[in-house]
């Protein structure tokens, strides 16, 4: 089985506030669109603990300025990053449908649609 490009599992303890194990790259800005390269001038991580729960998110220095908000958002506050950037997540996770029908059971298409209608 050839690795998710869109999950990091950490192999050491990560930067972030959390006791997180891996991420999900949410978004991210496509730098070459036959490739699908991607270039992280713009992005959003969601970190998640051993067991899979959802800790919070993390973003780019570009998403802090535009929302003025920190680095690491807690889940219980992560609704409003991700409703405003709902439409370019799901640009970008429906360019990566089998990835991430791997880790969500969904395809990215029904997962973020019931996805955004909680977030807003």
């Amino acid at each position: 089985m050839s690795q998710n490009p869109l999950v990091r599992v950490y192999q050491r303890k990560s930067k972030s506030p959390w006791e997180d194990a891996s991420t999900f790259l949410l978004l991210a800005d496509i730098a070459n669109e036959n490739t699908l390269e991607l270039s992280f001038g713009r992005y959003i991580y969601l970190h998640k603990d051993a067991g899979g729960r959802m800790l919070g998110v993390s973003v780019s220095r570009s998403i802090q300025e535009d929302l003025e908000c920190s680095q690491y958002i807690e889940a219980n506050s992560m609704q409003l990053v991700l409703s405003h950037y709902s439409q370019d997540i799901s640009e970008f996770c429906e360019k990566f449908p089998a990835e991430f029908e791997a880790v969500f059971g969904l395809p990215p298409d029904v997962y973020l649609l019931v996805a955004a209608a909680y977030w807003s």
